[in-house]
């Protein structure tokens, strides 16, 4: 199966999986050896409405370590002709002629979605909204207990965090919900709990789930634990 865009976690099957982290592992040679020159006449966007200096520079570092090349923005909505009112679709149709690809983040829920019904060029998700999907990031999350555990059958996993707004949390489920005896513990205020559309998708597909406030229980039988942070502004709502 090949992909255009990557968008969101739901697009990735299990065979697609185990062929990505195959690759993966080839990368890390080609990586180990000093990198390649196999992209040295590609260009990628980076075109992000939100700052995220870690997802920026992973993607620019992977794109020169494959030779290629990078233009950038960490502030598109403050800089771009948005300000004036262009919409998304505009930018993405002009932007989509000056590279081969797109790393788009943006503030809206569905974004990525909106920038890949246009594109001439491939789009990456690289996060969309507050309580959206960032693919990619879950992606290295799952590959990352692949190669922890062996396996992503018959796990149990407990997510802890503000899962209405977790944008790695949410793509994550969706991914682990895709394999076989899987456990997930959401663990979080009520207020702040994974939102109906993941219940929905693991109800669909049979998968075991908790609802918790409390993470004692599922510490005690986790196999991993997805820890993330909850913004300091919500944690002071509650007071």
């Amino acid at each position: 199966m090949k992909l255009t865009h990557v968008i969101e976690s739901q697009q990735f099957t299990v065979p697609l999986l185990m062929e990505l982290f195959e690759r993966t592992r080839a990368m890390e040679r080609v990586l180990a050896r000093g990198g390649t020159r196999d992209y040295e006449d590609r260009i990628m966007a980076t075109l992000f409405y939100k700052s995220s200096t870690r997802t920026r520079f992973s993607f620019e570092s992977a794109m020169t370590r494959l030779g290629g090349r990078v233009l950038s923005t960490e502030q598109a909505g403050e800089f771009s002709s948005e300000i004036e009112g262009e919409q998304l679709e505009d930018t993405i149709r002009i932007i989509a002629n000056y590279c081969d690809a797109i790393v788009l983040r943006h503030h809206e829920e569905g974004g990525a979605a909106r920038a890949a019904a246009v594109s001439s060029v491939p789009v990456i998700n690289a996060g969309d909204g507050t309580g959206g999907q960032h693919p990619t990031q879950a992606l290295l999350d799952l590959y990352t207990i692949w190669n922890e555990c062996h396996t992503l059958d018959g796990l149990s996993v407990a997510l802890i965090g503000a899962l209405d707004q977790g944008r790695t949390a949410r793509s994550l489920a969706y991914l682990l919900g895709k394999f076989e005896r899987t456990k997930l513990y959401f663990i979080a205020p009520e207020e702040m709990q994974i939102r109906p559309d993941i219940l929905e998708y693991l109800d669909e597909r049979d998968v075991s789930y908790e609802l918790l406030t409390d993470a004692t229980k599922a510490l005690a039988t986790a196999d991993v634990v997805y820890q993330t942070r909850i913004d300091r502004d919500r944690l002071a709502a509650r007071t």
